[in-house]
């Protein structure tokens, strides 16, 4: 998904603030190093007394903390180019019923996408499968020393099949026996760990 280029809201910066608004800045790198970034979310009590202390709105307080939930979505997106091979991966994993897969590992100059398929047992009940809880899936490699930035792009599907894609740079080696894909379930809206992963 490309981002659109930001556009400032306005052209006006007061310079007489310029040395706390890098304050700030300061202080949300020593918050994500002291919570080893994972924070997680205010209290509401918390939200409702920092509200009534500094003369804030709840919901302006609220939006502030979740956005720093959110860091990574603003990462440059890779778009993969130079498109090499298909890779086979054939690998599954199988819980309750549902069967989770990764078929190929499609290889770019610069990245690599992975798509992963959930086969289920909805094949009668339709309103089962439309009010049932979304959740998504988010991608980490382990391997060797290479930090790999796995982007979730969406997916979609049918009752009874779906197909998850990640865009993962920089490109996945050829060799499969040199990484593992480690799948974690989150609930939607939100990123909450349902305690679900697996690894293929």
């Amino acid at each position: 998904m490309k981002q659109m280029p930001f556009e400032p809201p306005t052209n006006h910066y007061d310079e007489r603030i310029e040395a706390i608004d890098e304050q700030i800045c300061q202080l949300i790198k020593q918050r994500k190093e002291l919570s080893n970034n994972n924070p997680g979310f205010p209290t509401n009590q918390h939200i409702a007394d920092w509200s009534k202390k500094y003369n804030f709105y709840d919901d302006f307080l609220n939006s502030i903390f979740a956005n720093f939930l959110y860091e990574d979505i603003y990462r440059p997106v890779v778009e993969p180019k130079g498109y090499l091979k298909n890779i086979p991966i054939l690998k599954s994993f199988e819980k309750d019923g549902a069967f989770y897969s990764v078929t190929f590992v499609r290889q770019f100059e610069n990245a690599s996408i992975v798509h992963l398929n959930i086969d289920s047992n909805y094949t009668e009940d339709v309103s089962e499968w439309h009010q049932r809880e979304h959740t998504h899936f988010e991608l980490s490699i382990k391997g060797e020393e290479t930090h790999y930035n796995c982007r979730n792009e969406g997916g979609g599907g049918t009752m009874g099949h779906e197909t998850q894609t990640f865009i993962v740079s920089p490109a996945l080696p050829d060799d499969i026996s040199k990484y593992k894909l480690i799948f974690k379930e989150y609930k939607m809206p939100f990123q909450k760990e349902t305690g679900f992963e697996f690894v293929i």
